[in-house]
């Protein structure tokens, strides 16, 4: 069974940084792509980062520039980098890869206000 345990999430001001980070299990984790995705409330869950196997990375608009995704396939790990984050970032946080019919794990909250 695939698990996912994200972490780094929290509160922080318009401007600052957070690194997430992402564990999975349960699947062989260097043959899949990853994403990370984010959920605010009352909207859709989307996908703003992905990297490939190969570490080919695509981001959505509005967080290009700001976010970096990458992977650690020896820790299972995929982490995102967020930097300059607006009031907009705000959101619930999750990993998850893209190509597949995975479950959800918890999320982490990212929370950004003065």
């Amino acid at each position: 069974q695939v698990q996912y345990v994200e972490s780094g999430g929290g509160l922080v001001q318009p401007g600052g940084s957070l690194r997430l980070s992402c564990v999975a299990s349960g699947m062989t984790f260097s043959l899949v792509d990853m994403g990370w995705y984010r959920q605010a409330p009352g909207k859709q869950r989307e996908l703003v980062a992905r990297i490939s196997t190969t570490h080919r990375t695509n981001y959505a608009d509005s967080v290009k520039g700001r976010f970096t995704i990458s992977r650690d396939n020896a820790r299972n790990t995929v982490y995102l980098q967020m930097n300059s984050l607006k009031p907009e970032d705000t959101a619930v946080y999750y990993c998850n890869a893209p190509t597949q019919a995975f479950g959800w794990g918890q999320g982490t909250q990212v929370t950004v206000s003065s």
